[in-house]
């Protein structure tokens, strides 16, 4: 994957600009720290509690989900930024052993919760493309917007959403920081997960329209990475998980 050169560099990278405004951008879901509690979850081999099975079932990975929100009196579960899902082999869609290296480390956050949450955009921007991305373990409903901040311009991505989220949307069209532009979607409508928000920072859209690849191989992480850079700043959400 070779990235194309585009302003970010100039301001001294993505990250840099959006760590220079953490604590201004608007919230993605309704979380309230003071008030709501976050768990942490662990998708990695490191989690002896949960196997390729129960990830592969969506029964069963939701159900793991769902208990353990309640075990820990959790509004919502996060986690998931690169993170090296070795236990992701649920679907073809992320390539298997024998077809060569799989796919398994994540580049976005997962916000785990119920269907129908809200998800608000942090900052204004435009709507560059939307999608139903209806393959198994894919993204299903899918929404991109294109931002400008500091004179970067860099893209968020918001899948696993609902198709109602799609409706009446248009490229270009400009949204406000705070406005609710979708919400969590059910599993028929969601590339059949349990449900949750995949919100990934995309530095260089590299022609992709209503899509971007979420996971990528282990080996080519460095260059995946760079493009999409760790959401915390914008989120603010996993330093208060526990």
């Amino acid at each position: 994957m070779s990235l194309s050169e585009n302003h970010i560099t100039a301001t001294g990278g993505l990250s840099q600009v959006l760590e220079r405004h953490a604590g201004s951008f608007h919230r993605v879901v309704p979380f309230e720290p003071a008030r709501d509690r976050l768990h942490l979850f662990d998708f990695t081999a490191a989690n002896v509690g949960l196997s390729t099975d129960d990830i592969a079932d969506t029964e069963r990975f939701a159900d793991y989900i769902n208990r353990t929100l309640r075990a820990r009196q959790a509004r919502y579960g996060i986690g998931g930024y690169a993170e090296h899902r070795t236990l992701y082999a649920r679907s073809r869609h992320f390539g298997t052993s024998e077809a060569g290296e799989p796919r398994r480390l994540h580049l976005g956050a997962d916000i785990w919760g119920p269907a129908g949450t809200p998800v608000m955009a942090p900052l204004e921007g435009i709507v560059h493309s939307f999608a139903f991305n209806n393959n198994e373990s894919d993204y299903g409903a899918t929404i991109v917007l294109t931002h400008q901040l500091d004179g970067a311009i860099f893209h968020t991505l918001y899948g696993h959403l609902s198709l109602n989220s799609l409706k009446n949307l248009d490229e270009g069209r400009r949204v406000s920081a705070g406005e609710v532009i979708a919400e969590f979607g059910m599993r028929f409508e969601n590339g059949n997960w349990p449900p949750h928000l995949h919100f990934q920072l995309i530095s260089d859209m590299q022609g992709w329209k209503g899509d971007y690849p979420g996971v990528c191989r282990y080996s080519e992480r460095d260059t995946w990475l760079e493009n999409c850079p760790d959401p915390e700043p914008i989120l603010r959400m996993t330093r208060y998980a526990n």
